[in-house]
């Protein structure tokens, strides 16, 4: 019988490098993911870096962005942008296409749903219309 295996089990740094790569490369080549673009900075490569170390630790691996920053509060650093239902709602939408482009597993797309609505849905900071969703598994697609 196999053990569960946690996400960064399943994937490796390599993986999870390869999924925020992907992530970040369809937040840019989406138009109508702009607004959650136009919250970043030209070069993509640094956040490409924290988000990679960051979800490294999350998923279970060494926690490299703690190590480097010294906390993994997620509100702090997103505390000047202004992250409603909408934008939650495009990061995850950015973030399930990066799933898909980077071959994950039906299992593991689904181990990852409710926990990365979780973590995207702790740093909104602005209500709205679809605030009241807070069920995973109805977020819209855009």
């Amino acid at each position: 019988m196999n053990q569960a295996q946690t996400p960064f089990q399943i994937m490796g740094e390599p993986g999870i490098r390869e999924l925020t790569g992907a992530f970040y490369d369809i937040m840019d080549e989406l138009p109508e993911l702009a607004s959650l673009r136009a919250m970043h900075a030209a070069d993509l490569a640094p956040m490409k870096e924290k988000l990679a170390e960051y979800l490294i630790g999350w998923m279970g691996g060494p926690p490299l962005y703690a190590d480097k920053h010294g906390t993994v509060c997620m509100t702090d650093p997103h505390e000047p942008y202004h992250i409603g239902p909408e934008e939650r709602d495009q990061w995850l939408h950015c973030m399930d296409l990066a799933l898909e482009r980077t071959g994950a597993s039906e299992a593991l797309t689904q181990m990852l749903k409710e926990p990365m609505f979780r973590v995207a849905d702790a740093v909104r900071n602005r209500e709205g219309p679809a605030a009241a969703a807070s069920d995973p598994n109805i977020i819209a697609s855009h």
